[in-house]
C-alpha cells in the first residue's frame, strides 16, 4: 500500500483498490499495444521526472495508460473528467496499489469536480492530459501562474478539440496542444466502434429496452454519430439521423438512413441520442412534441447537448424510476426518461469503450506526450495534429498485435506513385 499517495488523494473508498487491480489487469489483456509501450517506457525512462497532470475518465483502460506513463519516469497525477464516469475501484487501484495520487469519485457534484482539477493542478504539471479542455481552460483562466511551468498538453476528445481551436483562433491558448482526437487510430476506430458500442451498452444497462424496432434518433453524424447510428440499426433499431451538415446529412442518407430536421424526428422517435459538441441539440421546442415514453441520452462530453434546464422547467414533477433513469412528467400526462443526468451515458451507466479500442486512443496519447517532451522548444502556442509518423506506428503495431499481415508497395509501384511521367 502506497500510503503517501493515499493521503494526497481524494477517492471513495480505499478498500475497493483490489478489485480495481483485477479489472485493470483485465483491461491490459486487451491492450497489447499499450503493453508493448509501457515496456519501452520503462527501460527508456523517456518523462523522468516530469510533472504530468491527467483530466481523463478514471476507467481500468485511462489506469494502463497511467502505469505506463508512471513507468515511463512520469510525476503523475490524475483526476476526472467528468462527474459520473470514475470508477471508483479503479480510482482506489491507482492511488493504493500503484501509487499515483488519484482525485476522483462518482457522482461528484460541480463543487467537487473543481476542487479536484484544482488539486491536480497544485501538483504544478509541466505537460497535461486532457478530456474535454477542462484542466487547460481552468489553468488559462484560474491558475495563470502555472503557465510558465507547462510545456504542452494533448486533448483527447472532439469537444475538447472544438475549445482549444476556438482558444487558438482568438490567440488565447498559451501552450501547445496535441490533438489526440484527430488521429486515424483514434476517431476512426474509438469514436465510431467504441461509441458505437458503448453507448447503446450504457443505454440497454440502464433501461432493459428492446432496441428491435424502436425509431432511434441519432443527433449529430460525425463518426461517433456513425458508430452509433450503425450499431443501433445493427440491434433491430429503425434509425434516424438529424443533422446540419449538409456533407455528413448525404452521407447518412447514402449509408441507408432517414434523415430528417429535428423537430419532425422529435415527434416520432423512441430513443434519442446526442452526439454532437454543440449546446441545445436536443431543445425545449424538441421536447415539446415527443412522445409519451421518449427516452433521452447522451454521449457526448458535456451535458450541454440536452436543456435540461427546460426540461426540468416544462415538468410538473420528477422522480428517479431506475439508476440513471430521471421520469420527467409534463402536465399533459406525457413522461420523458432522461438518462444518466444528461451526462456520457456510456461512462455513466456502462464501462465506457472496450479496451480493446481505447488501447489505440491511449498509445496515441502516451506516444504524443513522449513527442511532446522531445518537441520542447520547437513547438509555439497552437492546436497540432499527431504526427503522422506515430498515427501509422500505432497502425502497425496494432495489426501485429491481432496476428494480421498485410501487403507492402513493390520499388516499381513506389516510383509509378511518385512520377508524373508514367501514364496509361
Amino acid at each position: 500500500m502506497t500510503t503517501e499517495a493515499t493521503a494526497k488523494s481524494d477517492i471513495r473508498d480505499p478498500g475497493l483498490a483490489e478489485e480495481g487491480v483485477r479489472r485493470i489487469e483485465w483491461a491490459e489483456r486487451e491492450m497489447p499495444v499499450i503493453r508493448s509501450i509501457r515496456e519501452r517506457f520503462a527501460k527508456e525512462k523517456p518523462l523522468r521526472g516530469v510533472r504530468l497532470a491527467g483530466c481523463l475518465h478514471i476507467t481500468t483502460e485511462t489506469a494502463n495508460l497511467a502505469l505506463a506513463l508512471r513507468d515511463a519516469g512520469a510525476d503523475l497525477v490524475m483526476c476526472a473528467s467528468n462527474p459520473l464516469s470514475t470508477q471508483d475501484d479503479v480510482a482506489a487501484a491507482l492511488t493504493v496499489e500503484y501509487g499515483i495520487p488519484t482525485y476522483s469519485i462518482k457522482g461528484e457534484d460541480d463543487e467537487t469536480y473543481y476542487k479536484h482539477l484544482n488539486q491536480a493542478l497544485d501538483h504544478r504539471p509541466q505537460l497535461t492530459m486532457d478530456d474535454g479542455a477542462d484542466l487547460v481552460a481552468e489553468i488559462h483562466r484560474k491558475r495563470t501562474d502555472l503557465l510558465d511551468d507547462v510545456v504542452g498538453g494533448t486533448e483527447e476528445t472532439t469537444t475538447g478539440v472544438i475549445r482549444l481551436r476556438a482558444m487558438a483562433k482568438d490567440g488565447a491558448l498559451k501552450y501547445p496542444i496535441i490533438a489526440v482526437n484527430e488521429a486515424n487510430t483514434k476517431h476512426l476506430f474509438d469514436n465510431r466502434y467504441g461509441t458505437g458500442q458503448s453507448t447503446l451498452d450504457g443505454i440497454t444497462r440502464a433501461t432493459n429496452i428492446l432496441w428491435a424496432g424502436k425509431n432511434v434518433v441519432v443527433v449529430g453524424y460525425g463518426w461517433c454519430g456513425r458508430g452509433v447510428a450503425m450499431r443501433a440499426r445493427g440491434i433491430g433499431g429503425q434509425v434516424i439521423v438529424t443533422e446540419v451538415d449538409p456533407l455528413r446529412a448525404l452521407e447518412a442518407v447514402m449509408d441507408g438512413f432517414r434523415v430528417m430536421p429535428m423537430l419532425e424526428a422529435a415527434a416520432i422517435g423512441d430513443i434519442f441520442i446526442s452526439v454532437t459538441g454543440d449546446i441545445n441539440a436536443i431543445d425545449q421546442h424538441h421536447m415539446e412534441v415527443m412522445k409519451d415514453g421518449a427516452i433521452v441520452a447522451n454521449s457526448g462530453h458535456f451535458n450541454v447537448e440536452l436543456n435540461i434546464e427546460a426540461l426540468k422547467a416544462m415538468a410538473e414533477s420528477s422522480r428517479q424510476v431506475r439508476p440513471f433513469v430521471e421520469e420527467f412528467r409534463m402536465g399533459d400526462g406525457r413522461r420523458i426518461f432522461l438518462l444518466g443526468e444528461g451526462r456520457l451515458i456510456n461512462l455513466a451507466a456502462a464501462e465506457g469503450h472496450p479496451a480493446s479500442v481505447m488501447d489505440m486512443s491511449f498509445a496515441n496519447q502516451a506516444l504524443s506526450i513522449e513527442h511532446l517532451v522531445l518537441s520542447e522548444k520547437s513547438l509555439t502556442p497552437d492546436v497540432y495534429d499527431v504526427p503522422k509518423e506515430i498515427d501509422e506506428e500505432i497502425a502497425k503495431m496494432k495489426l501485429a498485435a491481432i496476428g494480421i499481415e498485410i501487403d507492402e508497395l513493390t520499388e516499381e509501384q513506389r516510383t509509378y506513385l511518385s512520377s508524373w511521367e508514367t501514364g496509361t
